[in-house]
């Protein structure tokens, strides 16, 4: 997902999607771990994903504040 999408969301639509993101990370972590994982990029992919998100609030809570 790029940052341009992301910042055009809301706060409370990031803190959503981060969690949704979390979830999916979970899940990926324990398919690799019994050996059911596909797609390996998605791991790095998710990861980035959900550092962008935590940036871009971040950022936000810091002029808000």
């Amino acid at each position: 997902m790029k940052s341009e999408e992301l910042r055009s969301k809301s706060d409370d639509e990031l803190r959503s999607s981060l969690l949704e993101m979390k979830k999916e990370q979970f899940n990926l972590r324990f398919q690799s771990a019994t050996g059911q994982l596909e797609n390996t990029a998605r791991v790095g992919q998710v990861r980035r994903d959900i550092a962008r998100v935590k940036t871009i609030l971040g950022e936000r809570a810091r002029t808000k504040g």
